[in-house]
């Protein structure tokens, strides 16, 4: 039996995301985090209105993936969409296991709004939940 995908629906769960082609990655992004889960609607919000004054840019790299910043680096690292089985999918340097603690867990991803929790627990607990809104 062949199942279409459901288009449009949110999904349930991280797990049920594909590693994601670096190119529906590339291009402007707000940006925001927060550290409760209450607070993720209205991070949303601000990281789509900090598109208009700081956006972050994400760029294809030259290996096949993108450009992105590490935790605690301030220089860019080509990072990966990764998965391990049907498991979770993660952004991460591709020399890692997916799921290494330089990686970032997808949590959802709809083409215009990614949201990324860092796997390692001390950088998560800093950082929070990151919150990237595509810019218009």
């Amino acid at each position: 039996m062949h199942h279409q995908p459901h288009r449009g629906a949110a999904p349930l769960q991280a797990a049920i995301y594909e590693p994601d082609s670096p190119d529906r990655l590339v291009g402007r992004w707000g940006l925001a985090a927060y550290h409760r889960p209450d607070d993720a609607t209205r991070t949303e919000n601000q990281a789509r209105a900090s598109c208009g004054n700081n956006p972050y840019v994400i760029t294809a790299g030259s290996s096949g993936g993108v450009m992105m910043y590490l935790a605690d680096d301030n220089k860019l690292t080509e990072l990966v969409s990764k998965q391990s089985g049907g498991g979770p999918v993660f952004i991460g340097p591709p020399d890692d296991p997916a799921g290494g603690e330089r990686d970032r867990q997808v949590v959802r991803f709809d083409g215009n709004v990614l949201v990324l929790k860092f796997v390692d627990p001390e950088v998560a607990k800093r950082y929070g939940t990151m919150v990237y809104v595509r810019c218009s």
